[in-house]
């Protein structure tokens, strides 16, 4: 590590990296305030495996330029400015060595997004801003489909990381059925991530189709615990399955990626055996001061999910599409809603909250009139 006027540069596997500001405080309310550099150093520390959640996949930053303080927001979709913001696209200037691959948003414009080979392309991110990694379920030379199922197990009002805790064995159990390989981490706030590798033989569409058919089984099996109602009135205290972040553009954090909150957490691997006891672990035991020590003790718990160790071979949808056939003759359930940036899907229906329909302008299957 060198200085550079009032920059620093980090050596990164031999590339230089310049890291301006590094003393700038990114986080202030924990009891150690962390920097910038405390950041790149982190990245550096548990470099093999948050390089392997990224690597070859067009990502997108998250990057909070500033830091992130109480009250900060994101800008979100329909264009309310926050303090931190989503970079899709490799700015202008950046270094010629990075790597992007060109992805298309579902309104069809499409963008060439960071897709690192290297940890110092990681690095380099940091010095932008970027706290959180959120990279597509796709592999650089394929981006049409999908090399990974992710299941998001989302805590709604009234429940907790501990209730997510408490479903992912079941979780565990459909997902074998249909023939996959589940691997858990923690969101870094109060939800649970679980990844499987798949054989890249089938498109956005088919793969998230296939993924609501899991969430609609583990529904089944378990009404009072889980729902996979889109709508937010309609979910209750229960462990939403949100099915569309399998649909295009939409991403989750990659496993090691700082999250923008006031305790300064990351997305964590975990083992199976520490979601056996609610309780056992939480969210907050996993930190950028606390990751590389853990990082160092257990390893890259998330190889497996990346498809890079572990003895675990690529699964396929062939079950869950079953599945979907299953749903529509015996259950007769068809489609559901899309994210609203979405184009209208076919046999998709109405995206109106169902409090807001008016039943006269509606026919009985539920279609406009």
């Amino acid at each position: 590590m060198a200085k550079t006027g009032e920059a620093l540069v980090l050596d990164v596997d031999g590339r230089e990296v310049r890291l301006s500001s590094a003393t700038r405080v990114i986080y202030d309310e924990v009891a150690d305030p962390i920097t910038k550099l405390d950041i790149a150093e982190y990245a550096i520390a548990v470099g093999p495996g948050l390089l392997a959640a990224l690597r070859d996949r067009p990502t997108a930053l998250e990057r909070w330029p500033g830091g992130y303080r109480r009250g900060m927001t994101l800008t979100t979709r329909d264009g309310h400015q926050g303090d931190g913001f989503y970079s899709k696209r490799l700015p202008k200037g950046a270094p010629d060595w990075l790597t992007t691959a060109r992805i298309t948003f579902p309104s069809g414009r499409s963008a060439d997004e960071l897709c690192p080979e290297e940890l110092a392309a990681v690095v380099w991110a940091v010095q932008m801003g970027t706290l959180t990694f959120h990279p597509w379920p796709v592999r650089k030379g394929n981006v049409e489909h999908p090399d990974q199922v992710r299941i998001d197990l989302d805590p709604q009002p009234g429940t907790d990381f501990d209730d997510a805790a408490r479903l992912a064995p079941l979780v565990r159990t459909v997902a074998e059925e249909a023939g996959l390989t589940l691997f858990p981490k923690t969101s870094g706030g109060r939800g649970l991530h679980l990844f499987a590798p798949i054989r890249p033989d089938w498109d956005f569409p088919t793969a998230r189709r296939a993924t609501l058919a899991l969430a609609r089984e583990i529904e089944r099996r378990d009404p009072g615990h889980v729902t996979t109602a889109w709508w937010k009135e309609e979910r209750g205290e229960k462990v939403f399955i949100d099915y569309n972040q399998m649909a295009r553009d939409r991403t989750i954090a990659s496993a090691y990626s700082p999250r923008a909150n006031l305790r300064a957490t990351v997305s964590a691997p975990l083992e199976w055996s520490e979601l056996e006891r609610p309780g056992l672990v939480t969210p907050d035991d996993f930190t950028i001061r606390t990751m590389p020590a853990r990082f160092r003790e257990v390893g890259d718990l998330f190889a497996g999910a990346n498809g890079a160790s572990g003895g675990c071979e690529p699964g396929g949808l062939e079950t869950l599409l079953e599945w979907v056939e299953r749903d529509e003759q015996d259950h007769g359930l068809g489609e559901a809603p899309y994210p609203p940036e979405h184009p209208k899907m076919p046999g998709e229906p109405p995206r109106v909250q169902p409090s807001k329909k008016v039943a006269e302008h509606w026919t009985d299957d539920g279609t406009p009139r």
